[in-house]
Order: structure tokens, then sequence, then C-alpha cells
């Protein structure tokens, strides 16, 4: 086999000073273009008073240990809503929550986060916290219908930005204004997410009724053709179908700090599961009480009033 050549490099040398590219410039094929000085471009904008707010929010989803299958599904279509959340392992629940859920969203870099709590294998709760300063709101969760079992018609783009929208009742109480906030700050994709589209196809909307926090999905459905475009502001042609999931809220407690602190508000209304459990429990133990007296009753009646013996009960018998 013959030899490979070798490539001569060919060095032109030039004693023209304007070859030489300055860090502020840029070489193309053509030509070299100047490029905008960044840190002096920043510079400009925080003395004119123009600094652009970045919205960094990512949101950490996680669940306590032995959650039922139900709710597992719940939290995973939550997530599938949001694209600028982070998933993390379950955590043990009897354990500090506060000193631990606020390690894991430091950890992760999270600001905000949705901690799934389930109880006796069958009440859901559902903490809302702002970490680590806080505040913090602990939520029952009733009413559960996850995507799967609903089978809905609608559809929407995954990881699309959503507008949200709230019943007036949220503007008339203090404590409801500070969940609007909430909601607002934790279900809210960030502009301009890595993970997001710039689309706005689906409503998230949020209701209060009967002191509960009702919450629908539903995709925004624009009836339209190429050749016949909607106009702006035609909303008479819009409709809404639902996506899911469905839930409802029971707000509970609201505290300063992050899964903890002084208790801003408590809600007078909130009757612990447990308790509606044992008393249903006395229902139905009421009902057994009843027939044991009834049959005691008949017992005492039977003895008090003895039928006497008839003369002529036995003559056949002989």
């Amino acid at each position: 086999m013959g030899k490979k050549r070798k490539h001569s490099i060919a060095i032109v040398h030039s004693n023209d000073d304007t070859d030489e590219v300055s860090p502020a410039q840029k070489r193309t094929l053509s030509s070299i273009v100047e490029q905008p000085n960044k840190v002096q471009h920043n510079h400009e904008q925080q003395e004119n008073g123009h600094t652009a707010f970045r919205n960094k929010e990512k949101v950490l989803v996680l669940t306590s240990r032995r959650i039922t299958f139900r709710y597992r599904h719940l939290m995973m279509d939550i997530v599938g809503l949001l694209p600028h959340s982070k998933r993390d392992v379950k955590v043990q629940s009897k354990d500090n929550k506060a000193a631990t859920l606020n390690e894991l969203a430091d950890l992760k870099g999270c600001t905000s986060c949705l901690f799934f709590e389930c109880r006796k294998k069958q009440d859901l709760y559902l903490w809302m916290s702002k970490c680590p300063s806080g505040p913090s709101v602990k939520f029952q969760v009733k009413a559960v219908h996850t995507m799967a079992e609903l089978k809905l018609t609608g559809n929407h783009l995954k990881g699309s930005r959503p507008l949200m929208t709230f019943s007036s009742t949220f503007d008339m109480h203090p404590h409801f204004q500070l969940l609007k906030e909430l909601l607002k700050q934790i279900f809210c994709t960030p502009k301009d997410h890595r993970k997001s589209k710039p689309f706005f196809d689906h409503v998230f909307a949020f209701s209060v009724a009967d002191n509960h926090v009702w919450f629908r999905n539903y995709q925004i459905n624009v009836p339209h053709q190429d050749a016949d475009k909607l106009p702006k502001g035609a909303l008479d042609k819009m409709t809404l179908i639902e996506v899911g999931p469905r839930f409802c809220l029971h707000p509970i407690k609201i505290f300063v700090g992050s899964f903890g602190g002084q208790i801003v508000y408590e809600n007078p209304f909130y009757v612990s599961p447990n308790v509606v459990r044992s008393q249903e429990k006395r229902a139905k133990a009421g009902k057994y009480v009843k027939k044991v007296k009834a049959k005691q009753r008949r017992k005492t009646h039977i003895m008090m009033n003895q039928v006497e013996l008839d003369e002529l009960a036995g003559i056949w018998k002989e």
C-alpha cells in the first residue's frame, strides 16, 4: 500500500492590523460583525430602571408513603399539567415535615412545594407551601376524579401555558385573596420556560362553592379553517371542553411559615373525617341498641302478663 499523502497547511502572514479580531467582534465568512456587549447592555438597563423580571418558579411535587393508587394517579395528572414541576421520592409523613421538605426543595432549586399526604389509606391532604419562608396552606382533598376514569373528550397540548380564571368570591375575603395569589404562583407556568410551549389552549378554573375550592381544566376549542380564519375578539364562537382532572380542596389552616408556624386562618366549618366516621358508626350502633332494647321489653312484657292455663287445654292428649 502506498503512503498517505501529507496535507500541507498554508500559513499566510499579513502585516495588516485589521485581521486581529477583538473579543467584542465576530468573524464571519464575508466580514467582521460587531457584537453587543451584554454586560454593558444589562448595566444600562439597570441604570434606566427597566430590568426585565424573569419568573424562575419551580414546584416540587411529592407524596407520603402508603398512598393509594387513585391519589397517585391524581398527582401524576397534576405533574403533567405543570411543566415547571419536579418530582421526588416519597417522604415519611410522621417525621418532621417542615425541615425535610424545605431541605428537599432547596436541593431541587424549587420555590414552591405540593405535598400529598395520605392517612389511613383513605384520607388525602394537600400542602401548598412557598419554600422556605412561607406561607403554607393545608387542604383536605375531596371528590377526586382522575383523567383515566373520566374519559372526557377534551384534549390540549402538553406543556402549554394555561389561562387562569377565579370566581369573584376570591376577592371578598382576605384568606381567599391569599389562596388566590398562592394558586396563581404555583399553577401558572412561567414565561419562556424551557419545557413549556408558547400557546394558550386550555383554562384552569378555580371557583368557590360551599367554602370549598373546586378545580376544573378546560380546553379552548376554536372552530375555524385555513380559508376562513376566526377574527380577533370573536369569543362567541369559542367553546370550552373539559379535559380533567377534577378535585375539590377544603381549606383547613393557613400558616405563616412553610409547613407550620403561626396560624393565620382556621376554617370553622371544617370537620375531621375521623369525627364523621365515628358519628356514622354511632348511628349504626344505635340501630343495634334499639333492637336489643325492643327484645328486652318484649320479654319483660311476656313475664308480667302471663296467660292462665286452660282446663281443657290437654283433653285430647289423653
